[in-house]
């Protein structure tokens, strides 16, 4: 019996449309019966946060990066056509009226799909970022875990 084919996604970018992108072709490879891992960085960690504020102590900086940031899947921008917040809300409207599924239910499928989501525990210091502010059941690792997941990969992508 062959070995199940890989994906690995590094999700850099916080905007909306290209973490919808990422989920997508992460549950499309799942499907498909890949292992698929999502290792999310920098301003791709936004997708993890939770919705709600969580009170932890933090530094002036720390505070700052989390009021900045947006909390939660739902809240993240477009890349393009933003219009002061506005473009998320059109997007989310077409894709209602043609019942697309939206970034928080992609996610939430992920880990039903049991997709591997990893937040990077290095970005995560930098950001002032605690485990409490992020989604529960994902795992927390620094770029050698991404690394030896991408070294078998037969589709590691950047987005």
């Amino acid at each position: 019996m062959a070995d199940k084919k890989k994906t690995t996604i590094i999700l850099f970018s916080g905007d909306y449309d290209k973490a919808m992108a990422a989920y997508i072709i992460a549950n499309g490879a799942a499907a498909y019966d890949h292992e698929v891992t999502i290792f999310h960085t920098f301003w791709g960690l936004n997708a993890l946060r939770k919705d709600e504020p969580i009170s932890l102590k933090k530094g002036f900086l720390e505070k700052i990066f989390a009021k900045m940031m947006p909390r939660g899947s739902d809240k993240m921008g477009l890349s393009n056509m933003n219009f002061a917040g506005m473009g998320p809300k059109m997007i989310k409207h077409v894709m209602k009226k043609h019942n697309a599924m939206s970034l928080p239910n992609l996610i939430e499928l992920a880990q039903e799909q049991e997709i591997t989501l990893i937040a990077c525990t290095m970005t995560m210091d930098l950001l002032g970022l605690q485990q409490e502010e992020l989604l529960d059941g994902i795992e927390y690792a620094g770029v050698a875990a991404y690394l030896a997941e991408a070294e078998d990969g037969n589709v590691n992508l950047f987005i």
